[in-house]
């Protein structure tokens, strides 16, 4: 169904709705004639009620992960408003946007994603696989004053679930469209009277929907993925804890699947006719240990990790076949392939020392060392048959580019919280952080070396007129670092960007608890903004900089319990991003930041009631309309608004549970990732489709 026809089905859903604007700060289950409960988060490195937390944050319990059959990231960034999340090229490529602020590929991530305290510095750990979860956090607004260098958005943590004292475990089956088949399960054990151990894994397996019209074939399948991850917890005294963590996950599935848009329309959408069925693999090892040490006034915590990621793709590079492109690669009259071999290691090591303290004064002090070393070869040969395994014949080959980069950085950081008052408190943060960055290019020997550094402050008066209402007003910073761009391409490092953040917002609650209402005003100045785009002459991407764009938007949040088993929940944010600066692109000036979506909203309805005596019905609807995106920084293609809605019935008591979900229910077309011909080193507009519509059938048991 199109755009004009999805208004309808807009409209209905916000009627049922009954609302204008809601929240995704969702709380634990309440019983049904009681108002919202309490939901413990650690957005500030410290447990805190979140609705007293002064910062605009999603959380999703353990409860609504489930309700709302949440299993991977776009899925919960989804209901999110002001932040978007694309799945591009690869199977593990995506792009976050906070605010306007965008993602780049293969480089730092405007977003700080932590999983159990340990960040994940690498945009290949974005797209997770969410199982055997906790709790979820999204922070919108800049976090470096804690999180650091990646944090100029904002901030996601992931914290999964922590052995049990008593042995208890859970199974979870789904078979749905396109033959898709996803098993999740975990076991918990005690270790003793002090220690406890949880497994739980993953694995899935899909034949995909996306056809291509030359192979007849679908190109977004999953040969598999599947992951194994541990977690071992003991109190070694009363004031020492450990927690070890480890997991691994393989994969191997559909990529490149991009469509030919020679029309230069974002709103044509494609079928890909690719003649070399693209292909990525590769595993992602990560491990972390985490100590705690109690001193009493306060609590040191020492978390070190490792990570391992290697990605390899293989596909088309001219995205078309002899018959419908026969001017092949760049109108060489070739037709071309691509491939790209990536591994990245990561170690890092984390001090923080957080005051235990109850009193007006708070204060957490830290030093974070991160140590990357990142491998890339980028490869583009002459395609003869439509195989992927001519890449590796150098006689065919046409572009090659081997580069090692490694990067050390470094940070301490504070905060502090003094309560002036029974009801007004001052908060400030500092952060310094310094990147070390070098890469050496294999071919020639070349070795280039250099450094960024920056300090974020951060500082947030907050009045509570009671513990139910609060408004705050934030000074908040921002830094991303710069970089290497391939060697050989224009531009040869590309600089840090920082952003200054003003922000002002409320968080309410009423009659009872039983209505939230939240939200925020923000403006904020980006100096040096990134954005990428790819070089025709070395099939290469290169980073850019924007010298500076101006960002304010407003967001609004609303849940209630109108009546016994009904809950209403939504949200409306928008942003406006204006390029007031570009010296390499003047005419630029004016427009829009590439991939930023205007404004978007959210709007929904849960309804429980008991059947029998042990079974309870689920309904759930959630509706996400997504305004105007622009795609470069000329603002040509524009994709046009969209709404998606998705479905979830179910039975189910404690321990059983079986469902139906669907997914873009009415089959929206459009684009999750769309280069015009000008940015996409290629001769024509590439499109990337997004899902079609999905169904599912799922049942799960506890025992």
């Amino acid at each position: 169904m199109g755009t004009n026809n999805m208004r309808g089905a807009g409209r209905l859903a916000i009627a049922i709705a009954g609302l204008t604007a809601g929240t995704h700060a969702m709380a634990q289950e309440a019983p049904q004639n009681q108002g919202f409960g309490d939901i413990v988060v650690t957005a500030q490195r410290r447990q805190e009620n979140l609705q007293n937390v002064p910062i605009q944050v999603a959380a999703f319990s353990e409860e609504k992960i489930a309700d709302a059959g949440i299993k991977s990231t776009h899925e919960f960034v989804n209901l999110v408003p002001n932040v978007s999340f694309d799945e591009s090229f690869t199977y593990l490529n995506s792009f976050v946007v906070v605010r306007g602020v965008t993602q780049i590929n293969n480089a730092d991530s405007p977003v700080a994603v932590i999983v159990d305290g340990v960040p994940q510095n690498s945009q290949k750990q974005l797209r997770m696989n969410l199982f055997d979860i906790q709790r979820i956090e999204v922070l919108k607004g800049p976090q470096g004053g804690l999180y650091g260098r990646n944090a100029i958005g904002g901030a996601m943590n992931i914290i999964t679930k922590d052995p049990s004292d008593h042995m208890e475990g859970a199974l979870d089956a789904s078979y749905g469209r396109g033959d898709a088949i996803d098993v999740t399960g975990s076991l918990s054990t005690p270790v003793g009277d002090d220690a406890g151990l949880r497994v739980a894994g993953s694995y899935k397996t899909d034949n995909g929907r996306i056809r291509n019209t030359y192979s007849n074939k679908n190109v977004d399948f999953i040969d598999h993925d599947w992951e194994l991850r541990g977690k071992f917890k003991a109190s070694l005294s009363d004031n020492l804890k450990i927690d070890l963590r480890a997991s691994y996950r393989d994969f191997r599935a559909g990529a490149i699947y991009d469509s030919r848009v020679p029309s230069g329309l974002a709103n044509d959408f494609r079928l890909p006719s690719s003649n070399i069925e693209g292909l990525t693999f590769g595993h992602l090892f990560d491990t972390s240990a985490k100590i705690d040490l109690d001193l009493g006034a306060a609590t040191l915590t020492s978390i070190t990790a490792y990570t391992d990621i290697k990605e390899s793709y293989r596909g088309d590079l001219d995205f078309g076949n002899p018959v419908d492109n026969p001017g092949g690669f760049l109108g060489f009259g070739i037709q071309a392939g691509q491939g790209q071999d990536l591994r990245v290691k990561l170690t890092s090591q984390e001090l923080r020392l957080v005051s235990n303290g109850k009193g007006p004064f708070r204060w957490i002090l830290g030093g974070y060392y991160l140590h990357t070393k990142r491998s890339l070869l980028t490869r583009a040969f002459i395609d003869l048959n439509g195989s992927r395994d001519q890449i590796d014949n150098p006689a065919l080959a046409l572009i090659r580019l081997s580069e090692d980069n490694s990067n050390n950085a470094y940070a301490v950081y504070g905060n502090v919280d003094y309560d002036l008052s029974d009801h007004l408190t001052l908060s400030g943060a500092l952060r310094y952080d310094r990147d070390e960055r070098r890469q050496t290019d294999l071919a020639s020997g070349v070795v280039r070396k250099t450094s960024f550094d920056n300090v974020q402050p951060k500082a947030t008066l907050t009045y509570k007129f009671n513990d139910r209402q609060l408004v705050y007003a934030t000074y908040s910073t921002g830094f991303r670092s710069g970089g290497f761009n391939a060697p050989t391409v224009s531009i040869p490092v590309f600089r840090a960007e920082k952003l200054a953040n003003y922000e002002a917002g409320f968080k309410t609650s009423w009659f009872d608890r039983r209505l939230i209402l939240n939200g925020a005003v923000y403006k904020a100045v980006s100096k040096d903004f990134q954005y990428f785009y790819i070089d025709v002459a070395t099939a290469s991407q290169i980073i850019g900089n924007i010298d500076k764009v101006h960002i304010w938007g407003v967001e609004l949040e609303m849940q209630a319990l109108p009546t016994k088993g009904l809950q209403l929940f939504g949200a409306i944010g928008t942003t406006d991003t204006n390029i007031r600066k570009n010296v390499v692109d003047p005419a630029s000036v004016g427009n829009h930041t590439p991939k930023t979506t205007t404004w978007s909203m959210n709007a929904g309805f849960q309804y429980n009631r008991p059947l029998t005596d042990d079974f309870g019905l689920l309904l759930r609807l959630d509706y996400a309309h997504k305004g105007r995106k622009y795609w470069q920084v000329d603002n040509r293609q524009v994709q046009n608004p969209m709404n998606l809605v998705d479905v979830r019935v179910g039975v189910e008591n404690e321990r059983w549970g079986l469902y139906f979900s669907g997914r873009n229910i009415f089959n929206e077309k459009y684009y999750s990732d769309y280069n015009p011909k000008a940015y996409s080193g290629s001769d024509t507009d590439i499109g990337f489709r997004a899902q079609p519509a999905t169904w599912a059938v799922e049942a799960k048991v506890k025992f």
